[in-house]
């Protein structure tokens, strides 16, 4: 067995024992949505993700597809609008001075070689509308209407590199609700940050996905993650209805 074989098999493995685990073996701290004290935060929700013609398609509309990611992230967001909880972005882009780095990890590597994420200036819109970076088009009507927050943005995957912390500790901001992309690196590193910082998060599973590449599934790695790390693990209609309130 070689080791993307063995690596590809351990993930399977964890994911399947991680569904199997009852409340005794693993508690579920829970959520409870409190308006005042809970956000939105969605990563990445960006056309080079979500979008059949984004540069990581091939590798993540499978997880997209199977589910339903699209579809959830806006259920996430049209429910947080219609109940008073706000929303927070957490984007990713490149600026030309982003590509003079000296060293990249594999995946900062891939990214800037396929100009993912990629925008011409810091200070300027100019050929963003309707490019890899911009939102995708369905979401606009949430993102833009004046009262979302869209933080600056993340340079790896956590929220380390951007004010997100910031911003949602200036609003009295103590519970978070994570979604967007991909699972098992920018919502991952936002939630281990997140955690970190002494805010309580739920993920919901169903509103991120991720890459299928030959090294393993990155979305079935988050899963198991997701469970040991954050106060607990929701999907997009349980989400829907802790922010209504039943």
């Amino acid at each position: 067995m070689n080791i993307k074989t063995a690596i590809t098999a351990s993930l399977l493995i964890l994911s399947q024992a991680i569904s199997g685990m009852t409340h005794a073996a693993l508690p579920d701290p829970g959520l409870h949505v409190e308006k005042g004290r809970t956000a939105l935060v969605i990563t990445d929700p960006q056309n080079d993700f979500l979008s059949p013609k984004g540069v990581t398609w091939g590798v993540v509309g499978k997880s997209v597809t199977a589910n339903n990611t699209v579809e959830n992230i806006e259920t996430l967001l049209k429910s947080a609008k219609a109940n008073g909880i706000p929303v927070f972005i957490s984007p990713h882009y490149y600026f030309p001075h982003d590509h003079g780095w000296q060293f990249e990890g594999a995946l900062e590597k891939l990214m800037h070689n396929i100009g993912m994420f990629d925008r011409k200036d810091a200070l300027s819109v100019e050929g963003f509308e309707g490019s890899g970076a911009d939102w995708l088009e369905r979401y606009k009507p949430y993102i833009e209407d004046g009262k979302t927050v869209v933080t600056s943005p993340h340079k790896v995957y956590g929220p380390e590199t951007n004010d997100l912390v910031l911003q949602l500790r200036k609003r009295g901001i103590d519970k978070v609700i994570l979604a967007g992309m991909s699972a098992n690196l920018c919502t991952e590193s936002h939630m281990r940050e997140l955690i970190e910082q002494g805010f309580e998060v739920a993920v919901v599973e169903d509103a991120t996905a991720a890459a299928q590449v030959e090294e393993g599934d990155g979305y079935a790695a988050a899963l198991v993650n997701f469970r040991y790390i954050a106060n607990t693990v929701w999907t997009t209609k349980e989400a829907a209805q802790a922010i209504r309130g039943n």
